[in-house]
């Protein structure tokens, strides 16, 4: 294996992760947003208002993405595992 291999493998990765975190995130970001707004109108500074839906959102929303994410995944593996003889 060269330094060019190494480093496509190692960028691939990194983009895979980016590519399966990504929903999760803005989910969580965009449901963060909305309650911190939500506790700014009422005043409302209670810690697990903002704690219990995020979590509740972000759980159905992976359950959502699972189906995906574990496509992707199998996807990079296969490509990673007949890879392998060229690298040889």
């Amino acid at each position: 294996m060269n330094i060019e291999s190494a480093v496509d493998l190692a960028r691939n990765a990194t983009f895979l992760t980016l590519i399966i975190g990504a929903p999760l995130m803005i989910v969580a970001v965009v449901v963060g947003l909305l309650i911190s707004i939500v506790q700014a109108v009422t005043q409302i500074q209670e810690q697990t208002i903002s704690f219990v839906p995020k979590i509740v959102i972000m759980l159905l929303t992976m359950l959502l993405v699972l189906p995906w994410t574990i496509h992707r995944m199998v996807e990079y593996a296969t490509t990673l595992i007949r890879a392998i003889p060229s690298s040889l």
